[in-house]
């Protein structure tokens, strides 16, 4: 019995490890921690997925498309400064995943975009990702729901402290 116990608990050790890992592979590819901000509302139609995605192979690879069902529509984008130095989001083609490099796909930068959300993203829940490489093929990943502040760029929040009046 104390054997059974023993070998319940390791099992779930290692499950909880694999849970906090969040990580997938898929060929040379390794897809780190995909998460999603909660909803600010309860109104949301929008909101953005982000990882980090690691090539380990000798060759580029491309994030061409994603897809899931908590949206009408799921769209690759980034951010980029336009000519009157406005930042603006906007769809792109594919997301390059360099060899023996990686793609961040963070706030501010490359991200998936769901429009149309069918449900607001609730903290602490998943919802299914795939993701479409021109290379290396389809995966699902879960997705994290974190809270509405996760991810926030800590140099952002001190450049806004530091010109408090006092």
């Amino acid at each position: 019995m104390k054997r059974l116990i023993s070998a319940a608990v390791v099992a779930a050790a290692m499950m909880s490890s694999a849970a906090l890992a969040h990580e997938y592979k898929l060929g040379d590819l390794k897809i780190d921690h995909p998460w999603a901000r909660a909803s600010a509302t309860a109104q949301a139609k929008a909101g953005g997925a982000f990882m980090t995605i690691h090539n380990m192979g000798k060759a580029d690879d491309k994030l061409v498309s994603a897809s899931s069902d908590v949206a009408k529509r799921v769209e690759l984008h980034t951010h980029k400064m336009d000519a009157n130095g406005v930042m603006k989001m906007g769809q792109v083609p594919f997301v390059p995943v360099p060899a023996e490099g990686m793609a961040e796909l963070k706030p501010g930068s490359y991200h998936v975009m769901f429009m149309g959300l069918k449900k607001p993203f609730v903290e602490g829940e998943n919802f299914d990702l795939t993701l479409h490489f021109e290379k290396s093929g389809d995966t699902t990943v879960s997705v994290k729901v974190e809270s509405v502040g996760y991810g926030a760029d800590s140099s952002m929040k001190m450049k806004h402290d530091g010109n408090k009046k006092q």
